[in-house]
């Protein structure tokens, strides 16, 4: 919105050249996280106040942690506010005409109405199970396939007006067209490798990027401050491909597909990191407010959207590799207890609790232990996975 109100301001005649700042993506990126940052430093107070006064504590399984019962009544659905500074911040600093800000905002914002509604269900229905599985996983496929149909087309083309051609060709050729390499999976420290996927294949690997990497987030985010830094440490990482891979020069360079527009997703990006060391500044141990599936599932819908943009899916399992461990945990416990108990007659468990934060809890480690062990882990797996920047 301000670039688009500086080159107005530039057009009228006047001498505003000071306003040509206002065209460089890496000074937008800046005043998007410092934006963001502020915004949530400044609101957070008055949100967690009012989540106090509506009563909207966070309830606690009773099959869950035991020590974890003193937060009960801790106020939760805190996402509103990482959601309010990143929308915000994106807004006035992004270029609004960009095919690929309004996608990823309308997929966060969408996973965030989801993550509300479930929260809501929660704290007012006083059901600690929130939305059902089948209900909520219903809507997150709607929401994942109407972007994965978008992405394909978006991903393949230079502008919006070619993105409602190439989809109409695609309808006229009997849904079958070539799409460019760029829409390819790309494979990390390879040059140039890219795997044609069609339109169903990349429809089907984005539907599952993103709705996996929501669930992983959520997942996640059991312990104070465990999710939110990975997420701050992932999402500036991804902004960090989007300036390469939008850029002419730079990708290039990198042997990365130049993918136009995509670099605005920088400013997306950085206001996530922005949200996110302002929310941690209320959720770290003690937390005095907890993001709810409002913020997780849209955060981590965010991610997955970022991800197949830049084209870096396997590079976002490599750098969320937290949020994939926690995922698997969850999804061998399970089998592997319904598999024994229809064997044995009992079910067994491979840890001693999942998610796998929870186990290393049960093992002895502290909380503060657990999320910033974590924290480090992640911070090493983004660096590998910003390796591949150049290790190719």
């Amino acid at each position: 919105m301000l670039m688009m109100l500086a080159q107005w301001l530039q057009g009228l005649g006047h001498d505003l050249s000071f306003l040509r700042v206002f065209q460089y993506l890496t000074f937008r990126a800046v005043m998007g996280a410092l934006t963001a940052l502020l915004i949530g430093l400044a609101a957070g107070p008055a949100v967690i106040a009012r989540l106090r006064a509506l009563k909207i504590g966070q309830p606690i399984r009773e099959y869950g942690m035991q020590t974890h019962l003193a937060k009960s009544g801790t106020p939760t659905m805190g996402g509103v506010l990482i959601l309010l500074a990143i929308a915000i911040s994106t807004l006035l600093w992004a270029d609004l005409s960009n095919r690929f800000v309004w996608v990823v905002l309308l997929v966060t914002l969408g996973f965030g109405a989801i993550g509300w509604v479930d929260d809501w269900r929660k704290v007012v229905r006083k059901d600690p199970e929130g939305m059902r599985s089948r209900e909520k996983y219903f809507w997150q496929s709607v929401i994942g396939l109407l972007a994965a149909f978008w992405l394909v087309f978006a991903v393949s083309e230079g502008s919006n007006v070619r993105v409602f051609e190439l989809m109409s060709a695609w309808v006229r050729s009997g849904f079958e067209i070539n799409l460019p390499s760029r829409a390819g999976l790309l494979l990390p420290f390879f040059k140039e490798v890219s795997y044609p996927l069609g339109v169903l294949g990349f429809v089907i690997m984005t539907y599952l990027v993103i709705v996996g990497s929501s669930n992983a987030v959520n997942l996640t985010d059991g312990l104070d401050g465990l999710a939110i830094m990975p997420v701050v440490m992932v999402g500036g990482s991804l902004g960090v491909f989007a300036y390469v891979t939008g850029s002419a020069v730079y990708s290039k360079y990198l042997f990365f597909p130049f993918i136009p527009g995509s670099g605005e997703v920088l400013i997306f990006c950085s206001a996530i990191a922005g949200a996110g060391l302002a929310f941690l500044w209320f959720n770290t141990h003690p937390a005095q407010v907890f993001m709810g599936d409002v913020g997780a599932l849209a955060l981590g819908g965010a991610l997955g959207t970022v991800a197949v943009i830049v084209r870096q899916e396997i590079v976002l399992a490599i750098m969320g590799g937290v949020f994939v461990a926690e995922a698997l945990s969850v999804m061998l416990q399970v089998t592997w207890f319904k598999y024994t108990k229809k064997k044995f007659g009992e079910g067994r468990r491979l840890f001693k609790m999942a998610p796998l934060h929870h186990h290393f809890e049960k093992s002895g480690w502290k909380e503060t232990q657990v999320v910033v062990r974590f924290w480090i882990i992640t911070m090493f797996l983004c660096l590998v996975g910003l390796s591949t920047l150049k290790l190719r």
